[in-house]
């Protein structure tokens, strides 16, 4: 397995992980009753980011010392995998913008349209590292 591959694991198991923390904080208080304007989401909206960027961190240097890579520089398909996977997770930070931007003209909380953003990123983290895997295992698309 590549440096790259071992790269996108490495994201995506972090990613599903830490906004499941998030939604984990945030949906308790909401079943508990809390009213949406009264919700304290931000504070660990902003602590599971950070806490995803130093988890990527940590995760992808556990994996360098547990499995070495032979080289940690990409080549020309690691790029074009990269490049390609990125195109098609970026869609979806288009959808969650437009989401975001008819919750705004529709007045709705901005708990939601930040959630909806929020959201938009993750799942495009997701669908980014899942169409890189695919494409490890399958090469590339002849598009």
């Amino acid at each position: 397995m590549s440096y790259e591959e071992k790269g996108t694991w490495s994201f995506l198991v972090v990613t599903i992980v830490v906004y499941g923390v998030y939604l984990w904080l945030v949906l308790a208080q909401l079943a508990a009753g809390t009213p949406v304007d009264e919700i304290d989401y931000v504070a660990p909206m902003l602590w599971t980011i950070g806490g995803a960027i130093v988890a990527g961190i940590v995760g992808r240097i556990l994996l360098e010392v547990i499995t070495p890579s032979e080289s940690r520089r990409a080549d020309v398909r690691d790029k074009q995998i990269d490049r390609a996977g990125e195109q098609v997770g970026n869609s979806l930070v288009v959808i969650a913008g437009i989401g975001a931007l008819v919750l705004a003209m529709l007045q709705v909380h901005w708990f939601w349209i930040a959630n909806t953003i929020y959201l938009g990123f993750v799942l495009a983290g997701i669908l980014s590292s899942l169409a890189k895997l695919a494409m490890y295992r399958r090469g590339l698309p002849a598009w």
